[in-house]
């Protein structure tokens, strides 16, 4: 039978994630070093656990609302004022998703007509183009370089913006490059948006995962607020990508069409995983984020080890100012991401991800995850670094 006509166009044209056939290798083969994975090497904290388990045995087990539970929502907006000096209402201006990834989605369903146009930094996050396919719109790129410590510039903003640009993505701190944006670069930003009053879905997932400064969330900037879909979620400060629990602000009149379509296709968050969510605040706020703080340093350690054996091999790297991530340039070895990451994974049984899957403008990068242990860093690093040496340009 011919499925071909059955099939959905904007589904079919969408091709598929550039990550997961590494990933899928390095699975098979349990030889092979992978770095290719984006989530926390740390356990979930045990009161999240905890709160979990609990919540099952009490026979927590029943829908909560559409929004979410109103503790949890009451404890993000204290979370959010106490950390990024940002408001929000609980009752109406903040709901509990699955994951920010279904945030994300969510945003662009509610906005995007046929047509509109979003713009998405690239290299960023793989499935921010799609989504926006997958909602009718077009994805316009907006190149950004590592001249420019790959921060989106508000000239190269201007230069994407046409008469059908409706929202712009900011996702920062970013992956797959670590870069962040200072608040001096969020208001050149700001001031493009205002002139031509665009919606923002700021993608800040990473926020708790920064280096050098404190994050400063785009909705604090003057005027932001009210024309910007805030995105976050307890994956990756938390250490709960499993339990898939994220959130989002927003305008009510924004908001209100978002928890829309989550009522008729997703219904609620999980109830167990909200309880732990919840927990994971409350505790976080009491020690001063302490588990959190202890992961933070460590993946400190790990950026400093990955971005001085890269650049000593002649992989020349960036700093990554957020996130856990390193985005060496490849050029060195004549090859470009693509087949210095198949010919890693053949040679050295080391699996990265090529940039491009990032977007064109990551086409001679890779991404290195530091979600890992550093003894493994180590050992994929003098892998890696017997692998350039055979491969290097003079």
């Amino acid at each position: 039978m011919n499925y071909d006509k059955y099939l959905s166009k904007a589904v079919t044209e969408v091709p598929p994630s550039g990550i997961r056939k590494f990933f899928d290798v390095a699975d098979k083969d349990k030889s092979v070093i992978s770095l290719g994975v984006g989530e926390p090497d740390f356990d979930t904290p045990w009161c999240a656990r905890e709160a979990g388990i609990k919540s099952i045995q009490k026979g927590l087990t029943q829908y909560t609302s559409n929004s979410g539970l109103p503790a949890l929502r009451e404890q993000i907006s204290k979370y959010l004022e106490d950390r990024f000096d940002v408001s929000y209402d609980p009752a109406d201006e903040i709901f509990v998703t699955v994951g920010a990834s279904e945030a994300i989605y969510l945003a662009l369903r509610a906005i995007i007509n046929e047509g509109d146009e979003v713009i998405v930094p690239a290299p960023s996050y793989v499935s921010y183009a799609p989504s926006v396919a997958f909602s009718g719109g077009k994805a316009v790129v907006a190149n950004c370089y590592v001249e420019d410590e790959f921060r989106l510039t508000a000239k190269n903003l201007e230069k994407a913006i046409t008469s059908k640009t409706k929202a712009l993505i900011l996702p920062y701190p970013n992956n797959p490059t670590g870069a962040t944006m200072p608040e001096e670069n969020l208001r050149e930003i700001a001031e493009v948006v205002k002139k031509h009053d665009l919606i923002v879905l700021s993608d800040e997932i990473y926020c708790e995962l920064t280096y050098d400064g404190r994050h400063t969330c785009f909705t604090a900037i003057e005027g932001m607020k009210e024309r910007t879909v805030l995105i976050n979620g307890f994956s990756k400060a938390f250490a709960m990508t499993g339990w898939r629990v994220g959130y989002v602000c927003a305008p009510n009149a924004i908001l209100k069409q978002m928890l829309k379509i989550h009522q008729y296709i997703i219904m609620c968050a999980s109830t167990n995983a909200q309880y732990a969510a919840l927990a994971a605040l409350k505790v976080g706020a009491e020690d001063g984020y302490a588990e959190m703080r202890k992961m933070v340093d460590e993946y400190d350690i790990r950026r400093r080890f990955l971005v001085s054996r890269l650049n000593a091999m002649g992989l020349t790297c960036f700093e990554p100012k957020g996130a856990f991530y390193v985005f060496p340039c490849v050029k060195s070895t004549g090859m470009n991401g693509e087949e210095f990451a198949n010919a890693l994974l053949k040679e050295n049984k080391v699996a990265v991800v090529p940039g491009d899957a990032f977007g064109e403008s990551g086409k001679d990068f890779v991404r290195i995850s530091y979600a890992y242990s550093l003894n493994k860093l180590q050992k994929a690093m003098d892998l890696i670094e017997d692998f350039v040496k055979k491969h290097r340009q003079n």
